[in-house]
């Protein structure tokens, strides 16, 4: 009776915890949680604490507190590296957790142990269990290997973050859990992230930290950029480089933005296609060469992504990654607003309007027939008049600006960049 118990306690943890992980999509996105998932989440966690607190005599209130405070602490371990993605986190206790988000479910294996000496509740062993089992196969399945290459950073890599840092490069590295930094040698080195290690937290370093893009995450947004693009040729899908990417092809001369995170490409659906099909063909093909594919309907967005598509259950413990390494692929459709032909999508962009159907627009002769534009050494799709489209999206994209970088690391690298430009360095596109 004890083991199917303590089996069932187990079943119960686990579907919280997958549950979980599919709740994390939301926050690692920037998107409001679904109402579905958080209720099926909660409820889910108050089945698990119900299940292993009540019996025949009754509710077990030392048992009922135990389970509670286990989950609830270890739940807020394992989401801190997705809701670290949040623009604007400043809460120092989530990003110490984010830090050490690949083994800092770990810590809770001593109290695990010391709460079922405590109560040697069966239903109770069940559920720490089947937690402890988790986050060891999680460790060591992404555990640090030989895998990561080393990258000497160039001379304005070095300079923002020397910038960052006020000089004290280990001490900054330390606080902010940049763990990819290697300072032994002469040189400023960074042990590059592959397909077989997690994805280096580059997006929180460039937007939170103001540093510039991982030299190893630049090459594979590089890869992953002309993949897609050349899936999207192969499938006739009229596409172009769009928001930052675009930005880079023309005022950085076909650099990627030297602070980049992502890379931008919107598409549009022309006679006889439709949103479904072109998901449906784009991540059988991704998912064939290795690169994660997560469709959200509700926005006509497909996020491809470095990281190599996993089978169930592993699928979603991306979720529980630090970093990530992605292409935003933006699904346009044509209308008419305000009798102008336009193209359309759900999500807003930049300055984009709202057209007459609440969506967000552009006319559609400023992007078809698209262009061609020299972007990471390719000649690649882009707007029609991508000056034009430029400004419509940013105003003066001659400016500078950082508009996701945190106010503070923004105006700290300025210093850096104008000190690089000064030299006769291109802070953009180094």
């Amino acid at each position: 009776m004890g083991l199917f118990e303590a089996s069932i306690a187990a079943a119960f943890y686990f579907a919280a915890y997958m549950s979980l992980l599919r709740l994390l999509i939301y926050p690692r996105n920037w998107c409001a949680s679904a109402p579905s998932t958080l209720l099926t989440t909660g409820g889910l966690v108050v089945a698990l604490v119900t299940f292993v607190s009540v019996s025949s005599q009754g509710v077990d209130v030392t048992l009922m507190c135990i389970s509670a405070a286990f989950v609830v602490v270890l739940f807020t371990i394992i989401s801190a590296p997705a809701i670290d993605f949040l623009p604007g986190n400043d809460r120092p206790a989530i990003q110490f957790l984010a830090g050490h988000g690949a083994y800092a479910g770990l810590w809770m294996l001593p109290v695990a142990v010391a709460a079922g000496y405590a109560a040697s509740d069966p239903k109770l062993l069940g559920a720490l269990a089947a937690a402890m089992v988790i986050e060891v196969l999680w460790y060591v399945r992404h555990r640090p290997t030989g895998a990561r290459r080393p990258y000497i950073l160039n001379d304005q890599d070095v300079s923002v973050l020397k910038t960052q840092a006020k000089g004290d490069i280990g001490r900054f590295a330390k606080r902010h859990g940049i763990g990819e930094l290697d300072m032994s040698g002469d040189d400023v080195r960074w042990q590059g992230c592959s397909k077989d290690t997690l994805p280096c937290a580059f997006n929180l370093y460039t937007n939170r930290l103001g540093l510039n893009t991982a030299p190893c995450c630049r090459e594979h947004l590089k890869d992953i950029c002309l993949y897609v693009c050349a899936c999207l040729s192969d499938m006739k899908v009229a596409h172009w480089l769009e928001g930052g990417s675009l930005l880079g092809a023309v005022r950085e001369h076909g650099a990627l933005l030297a602070w980049e995170d992502d890379i931008d490409i919107s598409a549009v659906l022309e006679d006889g296609q439709d949103w479904a099909s072109l998901a449906k063909e784009l991540t059988e093909r991704c998912q064939r060469d290795g690169y994660y594919v997560d469709l959200f309907v509700d926005k006509s967005l497909i996020a491809i992504s470095f990281d190599p598509p996993r089978p169930w259950p592993f699928r979603w413990e991306r979720s529980r990654m630090r970093g990530e390494i992605r292409v935003d692929l933006a699904v346009y459709r044509h209308a008419v607003s305000q009798d102008v032909a336009v193209l359309e999508r759900i999500s807003p962009k930049g300055a984009f309007p709202k057209t007459e159907s609440g969506w967000y627009g552009v006319p559609k002769d400023v992007v078809l027939p698209t262009s061609r534009i020299e972007f990471l050494g390719k000649e690649l799709s882009c707007p029609n008049r991508p000056d034009d489209y430029l400004r419509r999206l940013y105003g003066d994209y001659n400016k500078v600006e950082f508009t996701y970088i945190d106010p503070v690391a923004a105006e700290t690298r300025q210093s850096a960049d104008a000190d690089v430009t000064v030299n006769g360095a291109d802070s953009a596109s180094s």
